[in-house]
């Protein structure tokens, strides 16, 4: 076969570089001689890559290579920074300049004999595969959260659009979907219920077109050839979900947590690519060291929820009351005027920190996290049970999946999110604590990890699948 060359490119945001990167390592890793190009924004290029005299600096480190495009916001974009306009003017240069300046990558590759042979665009990157379509190249989506959340919306934007919005007043109101478990309105995204906001609307435009493409991909198909979807999940999680959508060719490979696969022989750039925050220099896994089995609670609500300072200080109060040590995640961007954040005897708080390296500390006996799809499968994987704080986005149907494996507590929030510190306490006691729930709790979270391990070793579900996707395009191309 002829090398191949696989383009991966990504929305700039913490969690869809992560995957992206783990995606592009595993890909160079089963199939000797291929070549991985990531293309994120530079936005994100110039924070993974620091050092760069110029922050489009190609970054080339053996098999994969790192090539930046333009989203028309070199500086970064926050979405909650600012109002429905900027979402939707960001929106619009993000597909207008981006789909330039991909295409401008492309040529770039061809002209250096290293031709694409199959774009792999994240969810949100449409327009790239607009650009691969336009030109012939074969294409596959990288869904990065999970299956469950792949056939919601793909039910919802065939047929299920209208039932969902009549009764989107009514969170208790239940909605069956084929092949899925019935779900209530509150355990859905919070783009289907939530209209008023303009950037929820820009950022549920981008997965609207995003499954356009696919429909796009199946109509034009010859000899019925389905579209084809590389999903960021364990097949054992979630097979209903991944059966769900009979007219996608889904393929699970997760989860695509970069240190799960590491087995120490990176040296190059790829080992000391950064994420899009500083970890903070606080000896934090020297603190856990001291700290016995299971004693310590993990705080972090990811890379773009912010807690108001109200809803810091309720979480203090509720933490406080557990009698618990924690370890809390206030990220720089989202702190307040003085905020009162400092270590006391039963705490540590930092701007950011390895998260897979801290879930997978022994001291560590609870993860309360908002639920986004990176922290949930990281929580999986290292089985850490889990308290769910849902904010937005996917995280309401990422929660509902925590209790449906038996891995964590859902908390009980109020309408506009906010979480009381007797709620808090009462579901860290409950997943900590000698009861019989926090038992089965812990016990479930053990075994979902030993299924992970399993899907991920050799021979397993996740690498026969990847295997598999990148043998069929061989053939094609």
């Amino acid at each position: 076969m002829a090398p191949q060359h696989f383009l991966v490119v990504v929305f700039p945001g913490q969690g869809h570089i992560n995957p992206a990167r783990a995606l592009a390592e595993r890909l160079v890793r089963a199939m000797p001689g291929a070549h991985v190009t990531l293309s994120a924004a530079v936005s994100a290029h110039r924070l993974m890559f620091p050092s760069l005299e110029s922050p489009d600096e190609e970054v080339h480190d053996g098999a994969i290579s790192y090539i930046p495009y333009s989203d028309g916001y070199d500086r970064g974009f926050r979405l909650f920074a600012g109002d429905g306009d900027d979402a939707r003017r960001y929106s619009e240069a993000f597909a207008r300049v981006g789909r330039e300046t991909f295409s401008a990558v492309l040529d770039r590759l061809a002209a250096r004999s290293q031709p694409v042979t199959c774009v792999v665009y994240a969810m949100l990157m449409w327009w790239a595969a607009e650009v691969a379509r336009e030109r012939g190249l074969p294409r596959a989506l990288y869904w990065n959260q999970p299956a469950t959340m792949l056939a919601v919306y793909y039910h919802y934007l065939h047929g299920y659009e209208r039932i969902v919005m009549e009764h989107a007043a009514e969170p208790g109101f239940t909605v069956a979907m084929p092949s899925l478990p019935p779900m209530a309105i509150r355990d859905l995204p919070s783009f289907f219920t939530n209209l008023t906001d303009g950037r929820l609307v820009s950022s549920f435009d981008n997965i609207r077109r995003t499954f356009q493409q696919l429909d796009l991909d199946a109509a034009i198909s010859s000899g019925g050839r389905k579209p084809t979807v590389l999903v960021n999940t364990v097949e054992a999680l979630e097979l209903g979900a991944l059966a769900s959508v009979p007219e996608l060719d889904m393929f699970p490979v997760g989860p695509a947590v970069l240190s799960l696969f590491a087995d120490g022989t990176r040296s190059g750039v790829g080992a000391v690519v950064g994420d899009l925050f500083e970890h903070d220099e606080k000896g934090y896994i020297e603190w856990l060291d001291t700290k016995l089995a299971r004693s310590v609670v993990y705080v972090s609500f990811g890379s773009m929820s912010a807690a108001s300072k109200r809803q810091k200080e309720e979480m203090k109060r509720g933490l406080a009351a557990s009698g618990k040590f924690y370890l809390w995640v206030v990220r720089k961007d989202s702190r307040d005027d003085n905020d009162d954040d400092k270590d006391d005897e039963r705490s540590i708080v930092v701007e950011w920190c390895d998260q897979v390296q801290v879930l997978s500390h022994p001291a560590v006996g609870c993860f309360i996290t908002h639920c986004g799809w990176n922290s949930t499968l990281e929580s999986v994987a290292c089985g850490v049970p889990v308290v769910g704080v849902p904010q937005w986005s996917d995280q309401d149907t990422n929660a509902r999946l925590v209790i449906e494996w038996g891995i964590g507590a859902r908390a009980t929030i109020d309408a506009d999110r906010f979480l009381e510190a007797k709620e808090l306490t009462r579901c860290v006691e409950m997943v900590m604590g000698d009861t019989y729930e926090g038992v089965a709790i812990r016990s479930s979270s053990i075994a979902w990890k030993a299924k992970v391990q399993e899907a991920i070793n050799d021979g397993g579900s996740s690498e026969h699948n990847l295997t598999t996707f990148q043998y069929q395009f061989a053939n094609d191309a």
